[in-house]
């Protein structure tokens, strides 16, 4: 089955041994995101006390807690404007606050702006289990979330992220009509379940098809848990993993010189078959880089981005709903802070949507995480509870806790000059994603987003067991 379509769709530093597990890579991409690793020398602090312009631009937060009124979200949604797709950062990857307040105002953007789409950084073929229990209450997101988020994605196994998927859920039930849909756009892993959803296509409308599609997609299903196949994956010789992306994109190729059916179920399923097809092609074509090369590795950072990228940008156009992106930081701002290394997430959605693409990134003054050490593998016994106290002088989160709201955001397009003037300027900054401790990223936060969330205190996320 495939996701409902509510309106037309519109055109508009070197890693060693291939033995590396794509996850490293995914870690390394948030924190090459980040200005690391190493921290730069920044700019003097401009003589000015910037905290009087801030605090005249900034809009203070009832709670990040999505429940109870929501009028203090007026100002985000005056902020959100005419964007399609609002990218929602996150300092760190597993802080119950920062996944909280993402529900919370995919939310309102639900119920006050139109948004029916919630996308995160998560394999395609989790999206689509996901989307299978929303719209027809197919699955057990307990049972997907044990099984699929694994090794780079155990993070997302929270009771923060279940409990977003029970609301929409509920709001389905009562609103059948206008559903609302999630969607993964990440390509780190491709369960089984995608490959059936391409043959079983291929099966019921082009059965000659199908000896070859088998053919062709031989030994890349996986048969182990997600976690123990990413890892195993991507120790199988560089020639295999290549062989692989000739293999699907073979596929790909085949499905695409088909036409469809007549009517329009017939071109909708053909749509989105072809699609899956080019999500697997995607996640082979990520492991199929070099990691012994340091510029290959850079090419597969930027790969991965480009492609989170446009699988966003399709699913908003083909389903016709508006997106809140959750990623983290490091995905969904503008700039990548350390010279030298790629493009992100965001600068390939604002090239893509312009001014129909929003950043919010946020930060914390102090708090606590759910991490690795950066040395370990991303298995759940290696996550530990990693506490931050107060941030030095001079670094962007000391000056922002000093304006007198605990939490608030601020549009930093039309922020004083002053505040923007502040906001222009390199500084140290927290910002991690599955690893920590790392030192901290160097940026000037008004260059990398459009707006900014600032809590002052988060704790680590609920993480939900394994077994």
């Amino acid at each position: 089955m495939t996701p409902t379509r509510r309106h037309p769709a519109r055109r508009p530093g070197p890693v060693r041994g291939a033995a590396w597990p794509l996850t490293v890579l995914l870690v390394l991409s948030t924190l090459w995101g980040t200005g690391l690793p190493a921290a730069r020398a920044h700019a003097a602090t401009p003589p000015d006390d910037p905290v009087r312009a801030l605090s005249a631009a900034a809009r203070p937060l009832r709670t990040t807690e999505p429940h109870g009124p929501d009028r203090d979200l007026a100002a985000f949604g005056a902020m959100v404007g005419p964007a399609t797709v609002v990218g929602f950062g996150e300092a760190t990857h597993s802080s119950h606050e920062f996944f909280a307040l993402k529900h919370r105002a995919f939310r309102y953007l639900v119920e006050h702006r139109g948004f029916r789409g919630f996308s995160l950084e998560a394999p395609w073929s989790t999206g689509l289990r996901l989307n299978d229990y929303l719209l027809r209450g197919r699955g057990d997101p307990r049972r997907i979330f044990r099984e699929d988020f694994q090794d780079a994605y155990l993070f997302w196994r929270t009771r923060e992220y279940l409990d977003l998927i029970h609301w929409m859920r509920a709001y389905n039930v009562a609103h059948p009509h206008d559903p609302v849909q999630f969607s993964g756009n990440d390509i780190g892993y491709a369960g089984p379940g995608l490959y059936d959803r391409v043959t079983g296509y291929v099966r019921a409308t082009r059965p000659a098809l199908l000896p070859e599609v088998e053919r062709l997609y031989r030994g890349l299903r996986p048969t182990l848990p997600a976690g123990e196949h990413m890892r195993a994956y991507a120790t199988r010789p560089l020639a295999e993993r290549r062989e692989a992306v000739r293999r699907t994109h073979r596929v790909v190729e085949l499905l695409t010189a088909r036409r469809p059916g007549r009517g329009a179920a017939a071109r909708e399923a053909h749509t989105w078959a072809v699609r899956h097809a080019v999500s697997l092609e995607q996640t082979a074509r990520q492991y199929a880089y070099d990691f012994d090369d340091p510029d290959d590795v850079r090419r597969s950072m930027s790969y991965r981005d480009r492609i989170m990228a446009e699988n966003t940008v399709w699913w908003h156009r083909q389903t016709g709903a508006k997106v809140l992106l959750s990623a983290h930081n490091g995905h969904v701002f503008y700039v990548n802070y350390e010279p030298g290394f790629p493009d992100i997430q965001g600068a390939f959605l604002r090239d893509l949507l312009g001014s129909r693409y929003l950043a919010v990134g946020l930060t914390f003054h102090h708090g606590s995480a759910n991490a690795t050490r950066l040395e370990d593998p991303l298995v759940d016994e290696n996550v530990r509870t990693v506490t931050l106290g107060r941030p030095p002088s001079g670094t962007n989160e000391y000056t922002l806790d000093r304006v007198p709201h605990r939490d608030f955001l601020i549009d930093m397009r039309t922020a004083p000059a002053a505040a923007r003037d502040w906001l222009a300027r390199p500084r140290p900054s927290r910002m991690f994603g599955t690893a920590y401790p790392v030192p901290d990223a160097v940026l000037a936060l008004g260059e990398s987003a459009d707006v900014l969330v600032h809590l002052h205190q988060v704790r680590a996320a609920d993480r939900l067991p394994f077994r």
